[in-house]
């Protein structure tokens, strides 16, 4: 499939790059940038030679810098809601993906911005990022989950006060407030993302995937015990949990299979 704004790159250890491909617009998201990310995440859900994902923006600007203010003034009540709602289904896609999720910030991150950023696994931030939410100066709030994850992120009081005021926050604030995971020069932010993926992707795989299925259940507030015992002895079935721990007791590398 062709993309009109987003540029895949596949690289050969198996980590896809999706750049937001708009750089005139601050690489907003529109409703068709919005269907092409879902498009490629299938993508990244049915290729079996996809093992990650790293999200950027084109240039050193703009990661996202919002929703296309232009095409949300003409929402209504009624239109408005399955605006929102198709914005958090294509963001929980993201969230929820199997195989690790790396956002690479490098410049603002505004509403939907920090949205998609925050429905990735990790955060990588440029020194020159900045992160917000700004929508209440629309007379909106944030639509695609922001309200939500800012909260698991950030604590309910600093949630409050970044939404309710819309104060934009520098990439070192976003460190200190556990928004994002590192902070690097602007030219380093992809790369950072990648060396942290290659570890993650030394790893076995069906274990990774039930990391973020686990993670993301705690987050949600939901009794996750169980299905992390669930997952647990789930492991305890696969290949690759045999050859971990013989790798270890024999003192060698494991060489993981995802099986």
């Amino acid at each position: 499939m062709e993309f009109e704004n987003l540029l895949l790159e596949l690289a050969n250890n198996g980590v896809l790059t999706i750049t937001i491909n708009r750089e005139d617009k601050l690489n907003a998201l529109n409703s068709a940038t919005m269907e092409e990310l879902n498009s490629a995440f299938q993508r990244v859900y049915d290729e079996p030679e996809i093992k990650a994902v790293v999200i950027t923006g084109k240039g050193q600007k703009a990661f996202v810098a919002g929703a296309d203010i232009a095409e949300i003034s003409e929402l209504t009540q009624m239109n408005g809601r399955k605006f929102a709602e198709r914005g958090q289904e294509i963001f929980a896609q993201i969230e929820n993906c199997p195989k690790p999720v790396v956002a690479a910030v490098n410049g603002y991150a505004l509403g939907g911005g920090s949205e998609l950023a925050m429905a990735c696994h990790i955060r990588v931030a440029s020194e020159n990022a900045k992160f917000g939410l700004p929508e209440v100066s629309l007379g909106l709030i944030p639509g695609y989950g922001g309200t939500q994850r800012l909260t698991q992120l950030v604590g309910k009081g600093k949630a409050f006060e970044m939404i309710m005021t819309g104060d934009i926050i520098s990439a070192a604030e976003a460190k200190e407030f556990g928004l994002v995971n590192h902070v690097v020069p602007v030219e380093e932010v992809v790369n950072k993302s990648v060396e942290i993926i290659d570890k993650i992707l030394s790893k076995a795989s069906v274990a990774i995937s039930h990391v973020i299925d686990c993670i993301n259940l705690a987050a949600s507030g939901n009794d996750g015990f169980q299905n992390e015992a669930n997952a647990f002895g789930n492991c305890c079935g696969t290949e690759d949990f045999k050859e971990g721990t013989s790798a270890f007791l024999q003192k060698r590398k494991p060489i993981f299979t995802g099986k």
